[in-house]
C-alpha cells in the first residue's frame, strides 16, 4: 500500500516542486514504485519532469479534480517519466480556476483522495506537490495524504506562517482525515557558512524537535538549473551537493517508514 505525502507549505520559494521531484526520483533509483501528483496550477513539477504541456487522452489532474462526479480511477491520468518507476499525473494551468469551479461540487475536499486511492495498490509512494497557499487544493491533498512533508527555507521568516499549516492540519485531522501526521520538516537552501542559517536551523529543531529531518538541502546551483532541462538533479548531476543531499534524504525517509534502504 502507497504512502501518500504532500508536499505542503503555504509559503512560495521554500522547495517544495524541487524535493517532490528529487526525493521521489532517488527513492525510484532506489527500487521503489513511485506516482507525482501536481496540483499547483503553475505546473512547476509537471515541467520540472520533462512533462509540460503533456497529457493522457484522459487529460490533467484538472480535468480529474472538477468532473461532474468523482472520479474514482486515476489510471487513465498517469504519464510515464523519463526515469524509471518514476510516473507523473499531470497539471497545466486550467488548474487555476479548479478552486472556483470545485466549490460547488460533491465531496469537493475529497476529490484527490477518492482519485489516489485507486492507486495505492500500484505504488509504494505517491508524492502531491501543493501550491503555494492554504485554498481548496492544498485542502484535496491534505484529506489525500497520510503525512506531510514540511520544507523550510532557512531564512530569517521561516517559521513565519507555519502556525497556520499547522493549525489547518489539526482541522483536516478533526474534520476530514484523523490519521494525517507530519512525516517531516525538510530544511532547504541551507547556507552552513553564515549565522543566520545556522540560527533558523537550530530553532526549526528546538520546534518540532524529532520531526525534523537530519538531512539538509544546501543551497546549490545545480538543483536550480536541473528543472530547465526537465529532469531530476540525480539525472543532470548524480555527483553534486544537491543530488547527494536528496539521495540521504530518501535514505532517511524509507528509515523512518520502516523500508529497508
Amino acid at each position: 500500500m502507497a504512502r501518500i505525502v504532500a508536499v505542503a507549505n503555504q509559503k512560495g520559494g521554500v522547495g517544495k516542486t524541487t524535493t517532490a521531484i528529487n526525493l521521489a526520483a532517488s527513492l525510484a533509483r532506489g527500487g521503489q514504485n513511485v506516482l507525482l501528483v501536481d496540483v499547483d496550477p503553475q505546473g512547476n513539477l509537471t515541467s520540472g519532469v520533462g512533462k509540460k504541456g503533456q497529457a493522457t487522452e484522459a487529460g490533467t489532474v484538472y480535468r480529474a479534480l472538477t468532473s461532474a462526479e468523482p472520479v474514482a480511477d486515476a489510471r487513465p491520468f498517469v504519464l510515464s517519466t523519463g526515469v524509471e518507476r518514476m510516473d507523473l499525473i499531470p497539471a497545466d494551468r486550467n488548474l487555476t480556476g479548479a478552486e472556483i469551479e470545485m466549490v460547488s461540487l460533491p465531496g469537493r475536499e475529497e476529490r484527490l483522495r477518492d482519485l489516489l486511492t485507486s492507486m495505492r495498490d500500484a505504488y509504494d509512494w505517491i508524492f502531491v506537490d501543493c501550491p503555494p497557499s492554504l485554498g481548496l487544493l492544498t485542502l484535496n491533498a491534505l484529506v489525500a495524504a497520510d503525512t506531510v512533508i514540511i520544507p523550510l527555507h532557512c531564512e530569517y521568516f521561516a517559521l513565519e506562517g507555519l502556525a497556520d499549516l499547522v493549525g489547518t492540519m489539526r482541522r483536516v485531522r478533526a474534520a476530514l482525515n484523523p490519521a494525517l501526521d507530519i512525516e517531516g520538516v525538510l530544511l532547504t537552501m541551507f547556507d552552513e557558512r553564515t549565522n543566520l542559517g545556522q540560527q533558523v536551523a537550530t530553532d526549526v529543531r528546538e520546534f518540532f524537535k524529532e520531526k525534523v529531518f537530519r538531512t539538509v538541502i544546501p543551497r546549490n546551483v545545480r538543483l536550480g538549473e536541473a528543472p530547465s532541462h526537465g529532469m531530476p538533479v540525480i539525472m543532470y548531476d548524480v555527483k553534486s551537493r544537491g543530488a547527494e543531499a536528496y539521495l540521504a534524504l530518501a535514505r532517511e525517509v524509507l528509515e523512518r517508514s520502516g523500508a529497508a534502504a
